[in-house]
C-alpha cells in the first residue's frame, strides 16, 4: 500500500511561532514513517513552495500544526478550500469564529453557556475610560488580545496602573483587546473529537499553575510551570456538565476533528464559565489534548492517526 502523503505545516508568522515549531517537530517524530511520507513546510519561509506543491497535488492532506493568525484563523483553510486540498481540523468559518474570542463568547451565550462580563477596546478608537472599565468589571481584570492564543500579550490587572500597562501590551499584539471580569476558580479543559452530531468529549483536565498566579505563557510552556491532572478530580456532576458544554460549543462553532474548550469552575457561585475554544490546540505529547486522549486509552501516534483519518473522511466546504 502506498504511503499517505502529508504536508506538515509549523512555524508561521504569528506570536505563537515558537510554540508551533515545537508542536510540528513532535508531530513529525510521532507520525509513523511506514504509513506516511511527510513534507515539512514553515509558511514564514516556504509559503510559495507550499502553495505550488498544494496546487500540484503533491500531497494528500495538509496537517496544520499552526497556532494563531495566518494558520488557525481561517485564512489558510480558505485558501485550501479554494484549491480543493483536504486538511485536518476545522474549516474556514469555524476557525475564524473560534479565533475571535469575543464572537465565540456571543455564540456561547446564545447557546446557554455562562460567560464572564467583558469590554472590547479598539486600537483605532483609543478612547477608553479606565474608571468606567473598573466600575463595570471591578478588579482583577483579565486583559487579552482578541485574536491570539497561548496567553501571548495577556495579563491580569489589579490596579488602574496595571490595567493601563496591560492594555498597552495587548495592543502591541492585536488591534482589538478584550477586558474580562476575572473569575476565581479551578481551570478545566476539555478536548472534543469528531464532527457534527458524532462529536464526543475526552476526559476533563484540571490545570494548576505552579510558577504563576494564573495559566499564563510561562505556566504553559516552562518546565514545571503547571500541574495537569487528568482525569480531573472533580465531582461526576461537574465532569458530565462540562463535557456536555464543551460538545455544545464545539458543535455551535462548527468545529471538526479536534478542538479544546477551556472553562473556569467558579469558587464563588459554583457556576461553570466558558472561556474560549481552540481549533488547533497544542499537539505535543505533553499538551492537554494528547494527555486527555492518553487518559482515554489512545497513545499519541494513534491519536494522530485518528485525526488524519477523520480529516480525510470529511467533506470540503
Amino acid at each position: 500500500m502506498p504511503k499517505l502523503k502529508i504536508a506538515l505545516l509549523s512555524g508561521g508568522i504569528s506570536g505563537e511561532r515558537e510554540v508551533s515549531l515545537k508542536t510540528g517537530e513532535q508531530i513529525f517524530n510521532a507520525l509513523d514513517k511506514a504509513k506516511y511520507k511527510i513534507f515539512k513546510y514553515d509558511p514564514k519561509i516556504d509559503l510559495k513552495r507550499f502553495f505550488n506543491d498544494a496546487i500540484d497535488k503533491r500531497f494528500d492532506l495538509v496537517f496544520p500544526a499552526l497556532h494563531g493568525p495566518f494558520g488557525e484563523d481561517g485564512k489558510l483553510q480558505g485558501m485550501l478550500d479554494m484549491i480543493g486540498m483536504p486538511y485536518a481540523f476545522s474549516n474556514c468559518l469555524a476557525s475564524a469564529l473560534a479565533m475571535d474570542k469575543y464572537k465565540t463568547k456571543i455564540i456561547a451565550k446564545a447557546k446557554g453557556l455562562t460567560i464572564a462580563k467583558d469590554i472590547i477596546l479598539n486600537k483605532e478608537e483609543n478612547n477608553y475610560n479606565v474608571d468606567e472599565i473598573i466600575k463595570k468589571l471591578s478588579f482583577p481584570v483579565v486583559v487579552k488580545p482578541v485574536e491570539l492564543g497561548s496567553s501571548v500579550g495577556a495579563s491580569i490587572a489589579n490596579t488602574a496602573q496595571e490595567l493601563k500597562k496591560g492594555i498597552k501590551t495587548a495592543f502591541k499584539c492585536d488591534i482589538r483587546v478584550m477586558l474580562e471580569q476575572f473569575i476565581a476558580g479551578r481551570e478545566l479543559s476539555v478536548a472534543v473529537v469528531g464532527k457534527e452530531q458524532k462529536a464526543k468529549a475526552l476526559p476533563v483536565i484540571e490545570i494548576i499553575p505552579k510558577i504563576s498566579k494564573w495559566f499564563d505563557y510561562k505556566a504553559k510552556y516552562e518546565m514545571g510551570g503547571s500541574e495537569e491532572v487528568c482525569p480531573a478530580e472533580i465531582p461526576n456532576g461537574v465532569k458530565n456538565e462540562i463535557q456536555k458544554l464543551a460538545v455544545k460549543i464545539f458543535q455551535a462553532i462548527g468545529c471538526k476533528d479536534l478542538a479544546r474548550a477551556d472553562f473556569i469552575w467558579s469558587k464563588k457561585n459554583n457556576k461553570i464559565y466558558f472561556l474560549e475554544i481552540n481549533t488547533i490546540p497544542g499537539m505535543t505529547q505533553t499538551s492537554l489534548a494528547p494527555q486527555a486522549a492518553k487518559a482515554a486509552g489512545i497513545e499519541f501516534g494513534e491519536f494522530l492517526d485518528q485525526l488524519i483519518s477523520s480529516a480525510l473522511n470529511k467533506k470540503l466546504c
